[in-house]
């Protein structure tokens, strides 16, 4: 007689609720614009998923409101010292630590204002650790361990909207006074719920089912980058349409900046780089320098004046709450 051996439920534990009905969310449901991907050529399968991108910046304006909001509240709480921390896990967690990383060299803000938590810690940005992605106490522990407070912007990351790790995150930092949103590709979600804003971008069924890696992160870098770019914008670290706050470490930020300097002052190549040299190498100064003909001294005192405000150092309308 043969007997089965009834399961270990002690090692098997139950997944947590925001995980059992991941097969309702439309992130996880089969597109049927790709049905027999495997049978299709290498044109065809870069046609589909062409077709399918497009569709990814119509999700985003949807939620051009609420976007523009978290813009506002990102800048007022960098002006006031606070700072803006992602939150997330896989595909989201990394495309959040793309968008923290990248804001030092373009807009020379400290490490410090724009963060990154992602569950599974750095290592889990090249080697997957997404076990960590189900445990709420991961989540609260890591977030607590920046303690969050009124000053800051907190923003949690996850295509289907119900990922512990996140969800408890958000929720911890909700609790300690902190503005908090969210960046997810389905309605009605635990995150939401846990959020003062959702950001919502419905891109619909991944052309690989499931493979949130698509347009779903596609969806979730434009809207990181509208967040830190219109942030930064708001806060007058970009005067005109000119990065004018990038911080020149190599050869090619240099050349950017000499020719920032060029289109913004109409002046020679010679002038640019000479007026950048007396500037200390900061165009930000230069561009103060030329603009209100003004010598550095004076170009320093406003831009500190101004907190940073190019165009309001420029013009010498000193600090601006607005």
């Amino acid at each position: 007689m043969v007997t089965s051996t009834p399961p270990n439920t002690e090692t098997t534990p139950t997944p947590p609720r925001s995980v059992l009905d991941i097969h309702d969310l439309t992130t996880e449901t089969p597109n049927e614009a790709s049905l027999g991907l495997d049978t299709r050529s290498a044109v065809e399968i870069a046609k589909i998923i062409n077709q399918e991108d497009q569709k990814v910046a119509a999700a985003v304006k949807k939620a051009l409101p609420e976007i523009a909001e978290v813009i506002d509240w990102v800048a007022r709480s960098i002006r006031e010292g606070g700072r803006l921390i992602y939150i997330g896990a896989g595909s989201s967690g990394r495309i959040a630590a793309l968008d923290a990383c990248e804001c030092p060299p373009y807009f020379s803000t400290s490490p410090q204002t724009v963060q990154y938590i992602m569950a599974g810690g750095p290592k889990a940005l090249a080697s997957p650790v997404e076990v960590n992605e189900d445990s709420e106490e991961l989540g609260k522990r890591d977030i607590a361990r920046r303690r969050p407070s009124r000053k800051d912007v907190i923003i949690g990351l996850s295509a289907s909207g119900r990922t512990p790790y996140v969800v408890a995150a958000v929720a911890y930092a909700r609790e300690r006074g902190a503005r908090t949103a969210c960046i997810t590709c389905n309605q009605g979600t635990p995150l939401a719920e846990a959020s003062d804003i959702a950001i919502i971008a419905e891109v619909g069924p991944e052309v690989i089912s499931g493979s949130t890696r698509m347009k779903a992160a596609t969806s979730q870098k434009m809207i990181t980058n509208m967040i830190t770019t219109g942030a930064m914008t708001r806060l007058g670290y970009v005067y005109e349409n000119l990065m004018v706050n990038v911080h020149m470490q190599n050869s090619k930020l240099v050349e950017r900046g000499i020719g920032m300097l060029m289109r913004a002052c109409n002046i020679t190549r010679d002038k640019a780089v000479d007026v950048i040299k007396s500037a200390g190498r900061s165009v930000p100064v230069a561009l103060v320098m030329l603009k209100a003909n003004v010598d550095k001294p004076e170009a320093v005192r406003r831009l500190a004046n101004s907190d940073g405000n190019v165009r309001r150092a420029i013009e010498d309308l000193g600090s601006s709450s607005g």
